[in-house]
């Protein structure tokens, strides 16, 4: 058995990112940038007003009271086209384009005005309420870098820049198969021994929330025919991943079906619990990723391979994020296998609190629905007391 750190570095070193293509702003939320993402334009444009008032020379109000002479308006999106002089002011509101020679905003809570003059009650200070041509961003600045995944920020942020379309990571394919004879649909009618193949319908959101696509091959019989069409129907794809039959019992036929069409096996065993027979390997240029058959195994295993291999693949971060928190009830020695218990979450005076659920049984779906995170104990780590901090794998968008 392989540990765990090693399993993810072979894993994602065996994959390189996948090739770019074009997007529309439109489509790019949630997407991976593909190369740096700059600026057409500044922003602002030009200086702009933050308040309603007066564009005016700081000059002419520097001592007040003094009446200026209105001589236009500069709403957001009009322009006034002339210029400011010796005593003059322009009538401004927010965002309105600041007129060539003003250099101040008077905030009309401190005016007085009548058609075509305004007293100015507080002195002017230069640049004041004027938001600077390029405050934000000037033409060229990177407003994403490449490799990123796009939030809804970014997003906007580039639109601000005037993109309208980039060059992001095409989503990577996976292509996904359960096996087992057992296996059938939620809702189908259920022969003796049934049980509903239930990881699929957590796994495709989360391939599809890591920024992959699912090709669904289905529920695949355990017969060694079936298991051997899996290359071909996966053609095309980035990745299989196949759900159960990696161990090597009579029935678990991952290896036997595949190996005479040309598996590669890389590993098969990995020292952790829930996930131990893990395979990893590649059908000529496809790379197969067998995960555990009981749920609960798949998708702690989803979580710590299947999402780094994604990412690999998107050019981003490999690393599985890990959080702090406090046990709130003492944990046994662990044994040789790396230990992900799943747990809940509090907070108590703004520090998190694990609390181990009772039971840890891999085919335990309701316990890793109700957890919020998973503790993860090394191996052969010692007893740990209540209030020691450990390492928690945490279960957001799980």
């Amino acid at each position: 058995m392989i540990p765990v750190s090693e399993a993810v570095q072979r894993i994602t070193s065996a994959f390189k990112p996948v090739e770019s293509e074009t997007v529309s702003l439109a489509e790019a939320a949630h997407r991976v940038a593909a190369e740096d993402v700059r600026a057409r334009m500044m922003q602002p444009p030009a200086p702009v007003s933050a308040m309603d008032g007066y564009a005016v020379r700081a000059e002419d109000a520097a001592t007040v009271p003094v009446t200026l002479k209105v001589i236009g308006s500069s709403p957001a999106g009009h322009p006034f086209t002339g210029t400011i002089g010796k005593g003059e002011a322009v009538r401004i509101f927010t965002g309105g384009v600041v007129p060539e020679g003003g250099d101040a905003i008077v905030i009309q809570e401190d005016t007085d005005a009548s058609a075509d003059s305004v007293t100015i009650k507080e002195a002017a200070r230069p640049n004041r309420h004027i938001r600077a041509a390029g405050l934000d961003f000037k033409t060229g600045d990177v407003l994403a870098p490449a490799g990123k995944r796009l939030t809804a920020r970014d997003v906007s942020l580039i639109a601000a820049g005037d993109v309208p379309e980039l060059s992001v990571r095409r989503r990577p394919r996976i292509a996904l198969a359960a096996t087992g004879d057992e296996l059938t649909l939620p809702g189908a009618p259920k022969a003796p021994g049934a049980i509903v193949a239930s990881s699929g319908y957590a796994l495709k959101p989360l391939i599809e929330s890591w920024g992959g696509q699912v090709l669904d091959l289905g529920i695949i019989p355990d017969t060694v025919e079936a298991v051997a069409a899996l290359p071909e129907r996966a053609a095309g794809a980035d990745l299989l991943v196949t759900l159960g039959g990696a161990s090597v019992g009579e029935h678990d036929l991952i290896q036997k079906a595949l190996g005479p069409k040309g598996l590669e096996l890389d590993f098969w065993k990995i020292a952790m619990r829930p996930g131990k027979p893990l395979i990893f390997g590649r059908l000529g240029a496809l790379p197969l990723l067998g995960l555990p058959g009981n749920p609960v195994s798949t998708l702690v295993c989803a979580l710590l391979y299947l999402r780094p291999a994604i990412a690999a693949m998107l050019g981003t971060d490999t690393q599985t994020p890990l959080t702090r928190a406090r046990l709130a009830a003492p944990l046994k020695a662990n044994d040789k296998r790396q230990d992900y218990i799943r747990a809940t979450l509090e907070l108590r005076d703004g520090e998190a609190w694990a609390t181990p659920l009772p039971i840890q049984d891999s085919s335990m779906l309701s316990a890793l629905a109700r957890a919020d995170g998973l503790i993860v104990r090394p191996p052969f780590a010692p007893e740990a007391v209540a209030g020691e901090a450990v390492d928690i794998l945490p279960l957001d968008g799980v």
